[in-house]
């Protein structure tokens, strides 16, 4: 079975983690977003699975490969160009990319399932399909529904009493939302779909081609399903996921690592005296990262690997970053802290470099670190 994971988009709302890595790429725990997808495809028979790619496309390919080693078949088709040397991104929309793939040599021949990259989900996709064919859509739309209160933060799914979608709302108040089924960007699509998207343009899956189907009366439908969906589509969205793993609400990611005490699980190698610290879980602490004596970490808290905790910082509530180095007068509380951005988290984004913060937070890689005032009085005392 095939299916499509879109992942050519530049995650503007997630930078500045995006800057560097894809938003497929965003780990949960250490894992890629991404590689859930994969296991979740491969978990129900889907073995066959084209990627579109763009924005730091390498860093996509070089990951997934071909696909063997996650026990599923991948390839990807790039959206861009080349100029003076480099690979430029040019994504061509979520439905273009779609079309591209079967105008360079027809690839989807039955029923196919298309996922966006940047998605957290445990869904029954077996039982979704079955339902899909049994109802002789063209296109179903997987949904979710939210309490009314929600319903203007998504995009709201309007359909009949037979399931036929009839109309969308984006983001629409409480008082104008027709419904509070949501569109998850999970997607069920027959071959034919794909006649009605144009070739060689940017083309959009929700805006453009799912309005052209209510308008043409195509067995177009959506369906209600209870499962975990967390949307990575902003900075505090990530924030809330990582939290989720690490308080358990999210139940299909387990936490790596080996649990050291209770709620208190350590990767690799951890240089740190567990009764001069204080650490109050949950908490996940990467391999090869030095937590110094006096330090406090409250969580939920995930510090990345290769990290250094200086004596005396603090550190409540937040996301670190591999290779971040905290100094003795940090004091973090619901902060989000990747390579020389500090982000809080309402996505409000502080550059340490630009503030002329870096001796406080840097890379923990450097050799040539700026003692802070606190850590230059220790010396001269």
């Amino acid at each position: 079975m095939k299916a499509m994971i879109l992942a050519a988009g530049k995650g503007t709302r997630v930078r500045p983690i995006t800057y560097t890595i894809p938003k497929p790429m965003i780990p949960i725990l250490q894992k890629p977003v991404m590689e859930f997808l994969v296991e979740l495809l491969r978990q129900h028979g889907f073995n066959q699975i084209m990627v579109n790619v763009s924005h730091l496309a390498h860093e996509i390919e070089s990951y997934f490969q071909d696909g063997q080693r996650f026990g599923v078949e991948i390839a990807y088709s790039f959206e861009g160009y080349i100029k003076d040397g480099e690979l430029v991104g040019k994504a061509l929309g979520s439905a273009g990319g779609i079309k591209r793939i079967q105008d360079f040599n027809p690839f989807f021949d039955d029923t196919f399932v298309v996922l966006c990259g940047d998605a957290l989900i445990d869904l029954d996709l077996t039982a979704a399909v079955a339902w899909h064919r049994q109802k002789g859509a063209i296109a179903t739309v997987v949904m979710k529904t939210v309490p009314r209160e929600d319903v203007s933060s998504y995009g709201v799914v309007v359909t009949d009493k037979s399931d036929r979608i009839v109309a969308f709302q984006e983001k629409p108040s409480v008082e104008e939302a027709l419904s509070n089924h949501i569109n998850t960007g999970i997607y069920i699509f027959e071959p034919e779909v794909i006649d009605y998207i144009p070739s060689n343009q940017e083309y959009d899956i929700g805006s453009q081609l799912f309005p052209k189907l209510v308008e043409m009366g195509a067995p177009f439908y959506g369906l209600a399903m209870d499962f975990e969906w967390i949307d990575i589509g902003k900075v505090p969205d990530y924030w809330q996921a990582v939290r989720g793993v690490l308080n358990g609400t999210i139940k299909n990611v387990s936490i790596p690592g080996h649990e050291q005490f209770p709620g208190i699980y350590t990767g690799l190698n951890v240089a740190v005296n567990w009764d001069k610290v204080t650490i109050q879980g949950p908490v996940y602490i990467g391999g090869m990262t030095k937590i110094e004596d006096g330090a406090t970490i409250i969580g939920p808290t995930m510090i990345g690997p290769n990290c250094h905790i200086c004596s005396g910082a603090v550190v409540d509530n937040c996301v670190i970053f591999e290779y971040s180095r905290l100094g003795s007068d940090v004091r973090l509380v619901d902060k989000l802290v990747f390579g020389r951005y500090c982000v809080d988290k309402t996505g409000t984004t502080i550059d340490l470099k630009a503030a002329a913060l870096d001796w406080l937070i840097t890379d923990s890689r450097q050799t040539d670190i700026q003692l802070s005032p606190l850590e230059l009085k220790e010396m001269m005392s």
